[in-house]
């Protein structure tokens, strides 16, 4: 009904347009209409809300910042009023990007290790929990993976234990104690290894994947990128992927081609793969996923140095002026690459810096943590902002020293 003004008020809305427009404002602005209003609260307080909300938010990469100014910050558009934004866990400083790393990045949610400790933490909100350990072998444990489990809804961690043998562990988050998994490969997928067992071979093969990118979570299960799978399969080209469902591995093709620098990435929802085989990396070949279940990959573009340092050139002769930090060193070859969005690549190269190109790889300017460029590392991790708390039960290992900052920059 409109106030005397004639005016219509907010409250007059219908319910179903008042949760649309809730479920479109920012993480920030969505806690403070819960402040205003208790109605708004309760609207913005139920699963079906943060979920749908979550949906809503963009996935972006995390950067390493190494210390100076911050460890790790969060991505954000260029044009945005913020370029970076701090992670809570970790605080800035020499001492503090040596003492935590991530681990896995699943639903807004981080796995971070401190200290011969893992924390689940949801850096938005401020929470964390200690994640208990597999009891065999615990000083070697290491966290590969992370995901919903959509037949319960649960979170779940997947350790690799190791002290006289490898072992695997999957943890429910919010449970006492991770379980013993078996290794499981379906009949269809076996291949001939010589007389040793396919499980075996494949078990060995996992101890290498907390030194290797983080998994990509697609179609219902997560998908490694080893540096190298021949002493799994014979075939260095191999994917290893984990169905998160029924909890079993299988092996996946990558492109035909062969490539000594390589990693998975989502793009567009799609399941995309970089590698450059060129020597000191001077160019970067695509790969889309054209049919998941055929395996079939599709290349799509090569990103070439010397096209990109020319673009770079024509970028600093047009805007000079508006270059206040120029980049003191030539684009001479590619060392990681993550997507910003659909039509933005960002490229670390010469050990230094982290430059943006649009798909094309024309040069669109440095990547900057706030007003300066910083040595820094793509993790390959990304965050996309979760406004759901942290479930875990009273049985779960307390923290009686918190490692963490107050709050997020």
């Amino acid at each position: 009904m409109p106030d005397k003004r004639g005016a219509t008020l907010l409250e007059d809305l219908p319910r179903e347009l008042i949760d649309k427009i809730l479920v479109r404002l920012t993480p920030k602005d969505v806690g403070r209409c819960r402040a205003v209003r208790t109605s708004w609260r309760d609207a913005t307080s139920t699963s079906e809300f943060m979920l749908e909300h979550h949906r809503s938010q963009r996935s972006l990469p995390i950067i390493n910042g190494q210390g100076r100014p911050a460890t790790f910050v969060v991505f954000h558009d260029v044009g945005a009023k913020a370029s970076s934004q701090e992670i809570w866990p970790c605080l800035p400083g020499a001492k503090q990007h040596l003492e935590n790393s991530i681990q896995v990045a699943c639903d807004g949610f981080l796995i971070i290790y401190r200290r011969s400790r893992f924390y689940i933490c949801n850096p938005l909100i401020r929470m964390h929990a200690v994640l208990p350990q597999p009891q065999v072998g615990k000083a070697g444990n290491n966290v590969i993976g992370f995901y919903r489990h959509h037949p319960t809804g649960e979170y779940r961690v997947l350790w690799v234990s190791r002290s006289h043998i490898f072992s695997l562990y999957v943890l429910t988050v919010g449970s006492a104690e991770p379980r013993h998994v078996i290794v499981r490969i379906p009949t269809t997928s076996r291949r001939c290894v010589g007389h040793a067992s396919v499980e075996h071979m494949l078990l060995n093969g996992l101890r290498y994947l907390p030194h290797c990118p983080p998994p990509i979570d697609h179609h219902g299960s997560l998908h490694w990128c080893p540096y190298s799978t021949n002493e799994i399969t014979g075939d260095r080209r191999d994917i290893i992927v984990f169905d998160t469902e029924v909890e079993s591995f299988r092996w996946m093709h990558g492109p035909a081609q062969p490539y000594s620098n390589r990693r998975l990435f989502k793009m567009k929802e799609t399941l995309a793969f970089w590698g450059s085989s060129t020597p000191r990396f001077t160019a970067m070949d695509v790969w889309v996923m054209l049919d998941y279940d055929a395996e079939i990959w599709s290349f799509k573009y090569q990103i070439d140095v010397s096209t990109v340092e020319a673009s770079r050139q024509l970028y600093l002769t047009s805007f000079k002026k508006k270059m206040k930090t120029p980049l003191h060193s030539t684009v001479q070859w590619f060392n990681d690459m993550v997507v910003l969005k659909e039509h933005e690549l960002l490229i670390r190269f010469n050990s230094k810096y982290v430059l943006r190109l649009d798909i094309d790889g024309k040069f669109l300017g440095m990547v900057n943590i706030g007003k300066s460029q910083y040595r820094m590392l793509l993790t390959q991790h990304r965050l996309k902002h979760n406004i759901t708390p942290i479930m875990f039960r009273e049985t779960q290992e307390e923290d009686k020293e918190s490692p963490f900052s107050a709050g997020l920059v």
